[in-house]
């Protein structure tokens, strides 16, 4: 197994786990979308590979904190592809994932999962991994104009 940043390569199957993920978007525009975001140096979309196959993929981004004088990393994006669940995938994106922003002198992980019932198992995941609750999050939409 094998963890990098993505690569155009990467794109057909980026669209899978991203579907898998709740997000579908066409290979076009996924393209544009991480290649926009990645060109930016706090940014990056980590995938685990395993004989050319896309296992899982952690999209990270670092910021600076408001409340203090620290940087935290948050994990904006997170997949395993169904068919290679409860395999250890999860915790090596995660080990990753922390590794990117301890790197980067971050002093904390942060991310958010849907409080639907289907995020149960997932929120279970994060716990183990050590992660904990702190706090509700609130969003708010607008329409295209």
């Amino acid at each position: 197994m094998n963890i990098r940043s993505w690569t155009t390569d990467d794109l057909p199957q980026l669209v899978g786990l991203m579907t898998q993920l709740g997000y579908p978007a066409r290979e076009d525009v996924l393209h544009e979308r991480f290649s926009r975001v990645t060109r930016h140096p706090d940014y990056d979309l980590l995938v685990l590979e395993d004989d050319d196959i896309l296992l899982g993929c952690v999209g990270l981004f670092q910021a600076q904190a408001f409340e203090h004088d620290t940087t935290y990393v948050r994990i904006v994006a997170f997949v395993v592809n169904a068919k290679h669940r409860r395999r250890g995938i999860g915790r090596h994106l995660i080990q990753a994932a922390e590794d990117w922003a301890h790197e980067r002198g971050a002093t904390a992980v942060l991310l958010n999962s849907g409080n639907r019932p289907e995020r149960e198992a997932a929120h279970h995941f994060y716990q183990a991994m050590g992660y904990s609750v702190t706090s509700t999050s609130y969003s708010k939409s607008f329409t295209s104009s």
